[in-house]
């Protein structure tokens, strides 16, 4: 059995439709990319900014520029909320009150910690990059000392999390089952598309098979 990652700040209220286990939450994490991440400004503002992550090990990893609000208060060891949300489809009811929708979706809470060794921020921020597009990493440009020195790294350890899910059609009052009126469940998918290449590219270069790969597999 593995651990659990529920607290009361995770506790959600539909039971049926919450996972707790880090098996759970890793495959929602693990599903995407972009991520919304919450925190109190030092203004007393709320602030959420969508930020692309990865999971690495126990831990989610997130980038930015050390010159935004954003990453200097989380720095300084600031609370977080990071969610991440998949919408897998549109439930169509017999009736607006039981409409819905199927999701995959994760709430992780912790406080971020910064990452001050060169050598391991150009490690995370590389993995990062494999993350989103699996394969290119051989091909490019190795990352300059100054161009990881210049980038925040933060790490928020997988300690207190939840993910939540819904699947399956729509729940109707039984009484609205003998209306004429239909009801199912309209799937939503996010592709990738055809490669766009950059008019500056050298002549003759063809897409590469890791591009192609990205595209094939989605």
């Amino acid at each position: 059995m593995t651990e659990s990652l529920q607290s009361p700040a995770t506790t959600i209220r539909y039971e049926t439709r919450a996972h707790y286990d880090r098996d759970a939450v890793h495959a929602v994490l693990d599903a995407a990319f972009v991520a919304h991440v919450g925190l109190v400004a030092d203004d007393g503002r709320p602030v959420v900014i969508p930020m692309l992550y990865a999971r690495v090990d126990e831990t989610l990893v997130i980038h930015g520029s050390p010159a935004t609000r954003l990453l200097r208060t989380l720095g300084k060891g600031a609370d977080l909320c990071v969610t991440v949300t998949l919408v897998d489809g549109l439930v169509l009811a017999r009736s607006s009150f039981h409409h819905s929708v199927n999701y995959r979706s994760a709430v992780v809470l912790g406080r971020a910690e910064p990452v001050t060794d060169v050598d391991e921020k150009g490690r995370l921020l590389d993995l990062l990059t494999d993350r989103i597009a699996p394969g290119r990493l051989p091909s490019l440009r190795a990352m300059t000392h100054k161009e990881a020195q210049g980038t925040s790294v933060l790490r928020l350890p997988i300690r207190e999390a939840s993910a939540k899910v819904r699947s399956g059609g729509p729940i109707d009052d039984d009484e609205d089952y003998e209306l004429p009126i239909w009801a199912g469940v309209v799937p939503i998918t996010t592709t990738h598309g055809a490669p766009l290449p950059d008019p500056r590219n050298l002549v003759g270069l063809a897409v590469p098979d890791h591009v192609t790969a990205l595209v094939e597999r989605s």
